[in-house]
């Protein structure tokens, strides 16, 4: 909520709530429909109306039916936004029940500032799509909020992470070499260039960067110089600036 509506209640606000979502499917709100869902007696409604329109957030008059102003329908639209924001996050990200994730939006969605609700958006919005995290990252989350035996857990799940690291590991070794070992005639994928190397600027001059196709054409005799297509582009490096170009 920005400054300038920090004047309204919470109360209030759930009043511009609902006039909101009545008005959404009926195009306007009455005060009777307005006691209805909020479960108020109408002398209470009536008290709320009024303050709300000497703030200019509503139409009203008695009798009349209610709709909110461009500055009512901001402030309604903001409350919702957090509103939704938590309860998808209690429920996606946390694993919460509908119903408390419900219950814990509308007490909370009055007072949590903006930057928080922008972050939890980017936070939920990361872990699904992160490849590192995603659904199982969530899954496994929710899975130890459920689990009484959390260390156990723990240790297995990190056993089991150790193991899988170590054997992504030996198949980046594998699959990773210098373009010395690539046969001519061959295409290969730069995966890195050495760094510190005293080839390494003649190479990033000629092009050649992590992503960068090289297609080995011929290798002299002796194995040097090398032969090969950048972009193109017909090249020749030396061994020594061949050894410190590692492809996949």
């Amino acid at each position: 909520m920005t400054s300038k509506n920090k004047q309204l209640s919470a109360s209030l606000e759930d009043y511009l709530e609902t006039i909101f979502w009545i008005a959404s499917d009926n195009g306007v709100a009455r005060a009777k429909d307005i006691a209805q869902k909020l479960n108020v007696k109408a002398g209470s409604v009536t008290g709320a109306l009024q303050m709300l329109s000497k703030t200019g957030h509503i139409n009203y008059a008695p009798y009349e039916v209610i709709t909110l102003t461009e500055k009512g329908k901001t402030v309604a639209q903001e409350v919702i936004k957090k509103h939704e924001t938590l309860k998808n996050f209690f429920v996606e990200i946390l694993g919460i029940t509908d119903t408390i994730a419900e219950d814990g939006a509308c007490k909370m969605e009055h007072s949590v500032p903006d930057e928080i609700i922008s972050r939890l958006i980017m936070f939920s919005q990361f872990v699904k799509s992160c490849p590192t995290c995603g659904k199982n990252w969530i899954e496994k989350f929710q899975e130890h909020c459920n689990n009484t035996n959390t260390n156990d857990k723990c240790l297995d799940c990190q056993e089991n992470c150790t193991k899988e690291n170590r054997s992504e590991n030996n198949l980046e070794t594998n699959i990773s070499r210098s373009i010395l070992s690539v046969e001519p005639g061959s295409k290969c994928v730069v995966q890195s260039v050495k760094r510190g190397a005293s080839a390494s600027k003649r190479l990033a001059e000629m092009g050649i960067s992590r992503g960068t196709v090289i297609e080995v054409e011929r290798v002299a005799p002796l194995g040097d110089p090398i032969e090969i297509k950048v972009k193109g582009y017909h090249l020749s490096i030396r061994k020594n600036e061949a050894e410190n170009i590692i492809v996949e």
